[in-house]
Formats: structure tokens, C-alpha cells, sequence
């Protein structure tokens, strides 16, 4: 085979989308983030003028949740979210694999299950706005909900894979934090 077909074994070509995808999020939130620092600035421009705007705080809120929830897929990705790494080095090696194995199906059902619920309000959503902008509809809004638990579900999936197959996940991109908490 030549250089350019050959195959990559599965842990190469799950790091390379790992990588991939984390850059995407990256972007997503870094996007995310200078959109809302434009927001803000707009709005204390506009209120040091003496003609605040509307729909200000409003949008600030929505970005700021968007933020958050789309920071929590990055975090996802890049295994920087906060646990309890302790307590589970407390067991033997057998049982800390069992048990990571577990508690990452209870992480995976739990963002399933609020993917799932975002989804099914959203017709309950069908004709609300925000209140400053009403040509915004409110799944529009509340759309970051199930978008950013299937986020956190293809992070956490491609975590739980490592798992089972006794891989260490590629965490080089995780934030490292000086108090363990990870």
C-alpha cells in the first residue's frame, strides 16, 4: 500500500478525531466568548451614552449560558471537568476499571437522557420568544441543550472506548490543575 491508503489502527484515528473535534468546540467557544465580550462592551457603550439597549441583558444571558454549555463539550472532550480521582485510587486496579467503566455509563446515560428531554420540550417551545427580541424563538435559544449533551455524549463515548479497551485516553489536551481535583 502506498503512504496515502494505508489504514491507521483505531486508536490512531480515534486520537486524530478527538483532536479534530476538540478543535471544532474550541473555536465554537472561543467564537462564543468574543461574541459575548462584543455584546457586553456594546451595551455599556450604549448605557454610558444614555441610550441603553433593549435587548442587552437579555442576549447576555443567552450567550452566557451558551457558553457555558458549549465550554462543558470542550471540557467533556479534553477530560478537564472536575472529579474525584481519589476516592476511586482508593481500589484495586480491577475495581478501578469496573468502576471507571460504570460511572462513565451513568455520565453517557445521563446527557442521553438530557439530550432526549431537550429535545422532546422543544414543541412545547413553538411559539415563545425572547421577551427584548421576538423574532428570536425560544428553541432557538433552548436548542443548546440537546445540541451540547450529544456534544458531551461523543466525548464521553470516545472516552468510555479507551475504557474498555484499556487504553489510556489521550489526555494531552486536559487542563491540569494544581489541586487534583480532576
Amino acid at each position: 500500500m502506498t503512504k496515502d491508503h494505508q489504514v491507521l489502527p483505531a486508536s490512531s484515528v480515534m486520537h486524530r478525531f478527538r483532536e479534530r473535534y476538540a478543535l471544532l468546540l474550541e473555536w465554537v467557544v472561543m467564537a462564543l466568548m468574543i461574541i459575548l465580550s462584543a455584546e457586553v462592551t456594546l451595551g455599556v457603550v450604549f448605557r454610558a451614552a444614555g441610550s441603553s439597549l433593549v435587548w442587552y441583558d437579555e442576549v447576555a444571558s443567552v450567550l452566557l449560558a451558551w457558553l457555558t454549555f458549549y465550554g462543558s463539550a470542550l471540557a467533556s472532550v479534553k477530560r478537564a471537568h472536575i472529579g474525584c480521582p481519589e476516592v476511586v485510587e482508593q481500589f484495586p486496579p480491577h475495581v478501578q476499571h469496573v468502576l471507571g467503566i460504570f460511572t462513565q455509563l451513568l455520565v453517557i446515560a445521563f446527557f442521553a437522557l438530557l439530550c432526549w428531554v431537550g429535545i422532546s420540550i422543544m414543541p412545547a417551545l413553538v411559539g415563545d420568544a425572547l421577551v427584548s427580541l421576538p423574532w428570536v424563538p425560544m428553541n432557538v435559544v433552548q436548542s443548546v441543550i440537546p445540541i451540547s449533551s450529544a456534544l458531551i455524549l461523543v466525548g464521553e463515548t470516545m472516552f468510555l472506548i479507551d475504557l474498555v479497551a484499556h487504553r489510556r485516553p489521550a489526555t494531552d489536551h486536559a487542563v491540569p490543575m494544581v489541586d487534583g481535583t480532576h
